[in-house]
């Protein structure tokens, strides 16, 4: 059996939603393990996932209203004990510093390039790997 990866994806837009599932596709990298997906749409849903565990990533949309993901990424990373890596979708690369401002683990432009975000999800899904064994 394949192992599987958990990938929690914030946003109040189901476009921004779907691009990160499509340029994921089923695994974003040869060596990386096969995505499953939980979505949310509002802070509380995120937080409530976030409490039940399982969480190997999160992807926040930076631009998500009424709480921008760099507010709930730096909220997270506070409160939830062991918080799992953070991908933050950022609205231009000049925002990279408020990305380091919010403890993202990663940050990349919208709207999603599929290669780049694949690189930078495999990127943090291996190293969650590595801090688990």
């Amino acid at each position: 059996m394949q192992p599987t990866a958990t990938v929690l994806v914030y946003s109040d837009d189901s476009t921004t939603r779907e691009q990160v599932r499509l340029a994921t596709g089923r695994r974003p990298a040869p060596d990386a393990p096969v995505v499953e997906f939980v979505e949310c749409a509002t802070p509380a849903a995120v937080v409530k996932e976030l409490d039940k565990g399982g969480i190997d990533v999160c992807v926040l949309d930076g631009e998500a209203v009424p709480m921008g993901g760099m507010g709930l990424c730096r909220q997270i990373k506070d409160e939830i004990f062991n918080c799992p890596p953070v991908l933050l979708l950022i609205g231009r690369p000049q925002d990279a510093w408020l990305a380091t401002w919010s403890r993202a683990d990663a940050a990349v432009a919208l709207p999603v390039e599929p290669v780049e975000f694949a690189a930078a999800l495999a990127a943090l899904l291996r190293q969650e790997r590595l801090q688990s064994a």
